[in-house]
This record gives structure tokens, sequence and C-alpha cells, in this order.
């Protein structure tokens, strides 16, 4: 005798075997049963109380990714093993990538900002200008080139017509000389205790 239909085990929603036009609704109907039960496992692995705002993005994407692999849940008996599963991974990998990160703080708007100075206000654009004019004129137009107007080293070569070695030397030996001028105005802003900018 065959078994009574109310007998009969529940089938669970299917995705991938559907007609083109059911897989919204069948995805729909496995969202509406599984999502409850999904929730309150995101809400335990988070393990932060009331942070249902996590709890809910960790659904989300599981739900986003069972769309995206809505073929294989159908070779799978129990979807919601499936779906719990990936819930659990995305949480790990989140807490991972939260302890990965520096410990995220408030900002304090009470706090005065400290406005008085930059962080490079002893070199000024006018120092920078007069140590840029400093320098020999071969320097100075290979660094225009390559800075200003943004020119690979074979371009500048080729636009100067000097080999791309010149052109690295030049490059290496202007922007140290650059380096040590601006450290010396630097250090004589610093030692008459001017703030500029």
């Amino acid at each position: 005798m065959p078994p009574a239909a109310e007998d009969a085990p529940k089938s669970h929603t299917t995705l991938g075997n559907q007609p083109p036009a059911e897989p919204d609704s069948a995805f729909r109907s496995m969202y509406a049963e599984h999502r409850p039960a999904l929730l309150r496992l995101a809400t335990t692995l988070t393990l932060t109380a009331g942070d249902r705002g996590r709890a809910e993005d960790l659904v989300q994407e599981t739900m986003l990714r069972a769309w995206t692999h809505r073929n294989d849940l159908d070779i799978h008996p129990a979807p919601r093993a499936w779906l719990a599963t990936t819930t659990r991974h995305l949480a790990i990998d989140a807490h991972r990538a939260r302890r990965a990160r520096p410990h995220e703080v408030e900002l304090d708007h009470r706090l005065p900002l400290i406005t008085s100075q930059r962080a490079d206000a002893s070199i000024d654009q006018t120092g920078v200008r007069a140590a840029i004019a400093a320098l020999p004129w071969h320097q100075r137009r290979v660094l225009t080139e390559v800075y200003y107007r943004d020119r690979s080293v074979a371009e500048t070569a080729r636009i100067l017509q000097i080999p791309a070695g010149t052109v690295k030397s030049r490059i290496f030996y202007g922007l140290r000389a650059l380096r040590r001028t601006l450290a010396a105005q630097d250090a004589v802003a610093s030692a008459k205790g001017i703030v500029t900018g």
C-alpha cells in the first residue's frame, strides 16, 4: 500500500531544475523557509548581543551565495545544511577580517582640532620651488617631465633624446639633492623656531 501524502517526507524547495519563470518564486520560498533559522544561527555566531545588523548581513550574503549556486542546491538533500555551513563560514571569515584590522574607535567630536600646524609645516610651497630651482637644469628638466608631466622614463628619454639609464640616473640624483636641500631648510626653520605654512 503506497504511503499517504501526509506521511511522505517534506520536500525542500529546489531552484536549479525549475522552469525559467519559476526560479524567483522557488528562491523566495526557500528564503522564507530558511531565513528564521539562519538568522538565529547568525546571531549566535556573531557573539555580540544585539548585533542584529551583522547577523542580517550574514544571512543576506548566504542567500546571495545560494542564488549564485542555486544549481548545486538541487544536489543536496537538505539545503538548510548547505545554507548553515555557508553562514558559519561567512561568520568565521568576518571574524578573522575584524581581527586583522585595527580596533575601530569612535571619533570624539569634543576634542579640539589642532589646525595651527600642518604635518609638513616646516616645508612650504616656496621652499620646494626654491629647492627645485636650485637643481642643475638637466636634473630639473627630467624631474619636470617625470613628476609634473607624468611621463614614463621611456617617454622622457625619447622626448629629451637621451638614454633611459641617464633619465633614471638624473631622477635619482635630482631627488637626492631635493631631499638634502629640503632637510637643510627644515633644520634651519626648526633651529629658528619658525613654523611656516
